[in-house]
C-alpha cells in the first residue's frame, strides 16, 4: 500500500454504502482508494456456489425494491456497467393454511382489488405515499432534516411511526392482515415496537413504484457495476485488505468507514471524545438471523400457484402467528413457526441453476448471536405451504448468526440492519450529533448502516456520508436530490 498521501479519501469497506461513498466523493473530483478486506467486493452484494456446482446463490441480500427506487442509486449509469434488474409481476405473496393466498402486484390498483373488502383502506394508505414518494424519500432515506415537502413528510410520519399492530387495525381481512404483518417484520423487531409500520409502508410503496426486482446473475451484479462504473470514473480498490487499525491506512484528508460501532471502536477509538466512545459503546444491536439456501429438484409446489409467479414469498400465516414469533425471538426464544421471508430467484433468472433445476433463498428471525439450527423450523414452514418441498431438496448450505458474522463483520451477531432501527436509533444512529455521519475525530466518518437510514441496498448511508465530507472537508455544496 502506498505510504504517501496520494488520497483525497479512503473508503474502508465496500459494501452498497462504501461503493456509494466512494463514487460520491470520485464524482466530485476527488481521487479515492477503496479497501475490502475480503477478497470479492460487495459486503451483503455477493452471489456464489454456495450448495453445488451451477447453483448460483445469494450469500446476503437477494431482492431489492430500495436499490431501484434509491434516490441515489438510481441517478448511476450501472446498466451501463453491466447491471440488469429483472422485475416480477408479483414482488410479493403471502400464503395461509386455506391455500390462498395474499398477493402484492406491481399495480396498486390490481393489489388493492384482491384484497376485496379492504381494498378502499389499502388504496387510502398507499396511494398517498406512492404520489408523495419521489419528494420525501430523501428525507426518509436521509438523516433527520427539514423536508422539502414538510406536510407530505408528516403525513408519512404520522403514520410509519405507530406500531404496525396499530395501522393493522386499517383492515379487516386475515389476507390483508397477515400481507401487512409480513412487510412489517422486515424491521426485524416486534410489531409492537413504535416505527415498525415504516418499514411496511416503504415496501409497499416501492412494489407499487418499480417493483421488487433481482440482479440477473445474483446479487453481486450490483456491486460489480458499482466497482466498475467507480473505476471508470478513476477510482483505485484494493481487495484482501482488511483494516483493523489506523497505521494501515494511508494518509488522506478524509477516511470514511462502511463498518459498524463496534468495528470503528476497534479501528480508531483511540481518536475518538470520551462521550462519542460512550455512545458507540452503548449502541444498541438487534435480533439476528439464521439462512438456509437450497439447490432444489424444481420449482417450489405451493399449494396457492399465485405464490409460484411471485419474486418475494413471506411464509408464518396469520398477522397473529406473525407477531407472536417476532416477539419470542426478541426475548430471546426460537419460535417453532418463524417468520420466513422465501426469495424464488431461478423462477425468473435461468442463470441461477441448471436447466430444469432451481435455488431457493429464506432466511428467519432469532437471538442476537444464536448458534440454534434452525433448517428443520424454516423447512417446516416452506413445507406448510407447499408440500412436497422437502422431497426436492438436492442439497443445502446454512449460516447461522456467527456464521453470518464472521462472513460479513458488519452482522453483529447476526443484525443485517447494522443496529436495530428502534424509535430511539432512527435518527441518532450511531450517535447523538449534529451530523450523524461525522465522528468526533476530525476527518474521520462513518457511512455504514448504522447510519441514517439503516439497512437496505440503496447506497444512502454512503452518499450523505460522502455530501458531508465533501462540505467539511472540501468546501463543497453538492445538489439536492429531491425531485417532484
Amino acid at each position: 500500500m502506498q505510504s504517501k498521501t496520494d488520497y483525497d479519501a479512503v473508503v474502508v469497506g465496500s459494501g452498497p454504502n462504501g461503493l456509494a461513498a466512494a463514487i460520491m466523493l470520485q464524482q466530485n473530483g476527488l481521487q479515492v482508494l477503496l479497501l475490502e478486506g475480503k477478497a470479492e467486493i460487495g459486503g451483503g452484494l455477493r452471489t456464489a456456489e454456495l450448495t453445488l456446482p451451477g447453483y448460483q446463490h445469494d450469500i446476503c441480500s437477494a431482492i431489492h425494491p430500495l436499490a431501484v427506487n434509491s434516490p441515489y442509486l438510481q441517478t448511476l449509469p450501472l446498466q451501463q456497467f453491466g447491471l440488469d434488474y429483472i422485475f416480477p409481476d408479483v414482488p410479493a405473496a403471502h400464503p395461509f393454511d386455506d391455500g390462498t393466498a395474499a398477493i402484492l402486484k406491481s399495480s396498486l390498483a390490481d393489489t388493492a382489488q384482491l384484497l376485496g373488502t379492504d381494498a378502499q383502506a389499502y388504496q387510502q394508505l398507499i396511494q398517498p405515499l406512492v404520489n408523495s414518494w419521489p419528494g420525501i424519500a430523501p428525507n426518509v432515506l436521509g438523516p433527520l432534516s427539514w423536508p422539502k415537502h414538510p406536510l407530505d413528510m408528516a403525513r408519512f410520519g404520522l403514520k410509519g411511526l405507530q406500531p404496525a399492530t396499530v395501522l393493522a387495525r386499517l383492515f379487516k381481512t386475515t389476507q390483508a392482515r397477515g400481507l401487512w404483518a409480513g412487510m412489517a417484520a422486515h424491521a426485524i423487531q416486534p410489531l409492537t415496537n413504535y416505527a415498525t409500520a415504516a418499514a411496511a409502508l416503504v415496501l409497499l410503496t416501492q412494489a407499487h413504484l418499480k417493483g421488487w426486482p433481482l440482479p440477473r446473475g445474483g446479487s453481486q451484479a450490483i456491486a460489480n457495476s458499482m466497482a466498475a462504473y467507480f473505476r471508470s470514473l478513476g477510482g483505485q480498490i484494493e481487495t484482501n485488505t482488511y483494516i483493523s487499525n489506523m497505521s494501515q491506512l494511508p494518509l488522506a484528508r478524509a477516511v470514511l468507514f462502511d463498518v459498524t460501532p463496534r468495528q470503528l471502536l476497534q479501528i480508531a477509538g483511540h481518536r475518538f471524545s470520551p462521550l462519542y466512545q460512550y455512545q458507540l459503546k452503548r449502541y444498541r444491536y438487534g435480533m439476528g438471523v439464521f439462512k438456509v439456501d437450497w439447490a432444489l429438484d424444481g420449482p417450489i409446489p405451493f399449494t396457492a400457484s399465485s405464490c409460484m409467479q411471485a419474486g418475494t414469498v413471506h411464509l408464518g400465516g396469520t398477522l397473529e402467528e406473525i407477531a407472536a414469533g417476532e416477539q419470542q425471538a426478541a426475548n430471546g426464544q426460537h419460535a417453532e413457526r418463524p417468520f420466513v421471508l422465501l426469495a424464488q430467484q431461478s423462477l425468473f433468472d435461468n442463470s441461477r441453476a441448471p436447466q430444469g433445476k432451481h435455488t431457493a433463498w429464506a432466511y428467519c428471525h432469532v437471538p442476537q448471536g444464536s448458534t440454534k439450527d434452525m433448517t428443520q423450523a424454516i423447512e417446516n414452514q416452506v413445507e406448510r405451504f407447499a408440500p412436497g418441498f422437502k422431497d426436492l431438496i438436492l442439497a443445502r448450505s446454512t449460516m447461522n448468526t456467527l456464521q453470518m458474522e464472521a462472513y460479513n463483520p458488519n452482522y453483529i451477531g447476526g443484525d443485517i440492519n447494522g443496529g436495530v432501527l428502534s424509535l430511539s436509533q432512527l435518527f441518532t444512529r450511531p450517535a447523538l450529533r449534529w451530523s450523524p455521519y461525522r465522528t468526533s475525530a476530525k476527518g474521520l466518518y462513518i457511512c455504514s448502516s448504522s447510519t441514517p437510514p439503516g439497512g437496505g441496498v440503496h447506497g444512502m448511508c454512503g452518499y450523505y456520508a460522502a455530501k458531508r465530507v465533501l462540505k467539511d472537508m472540501f468546501g463543497r455544496e453538492v445538489n439536492s436530490l429531491h425531485r417532484r
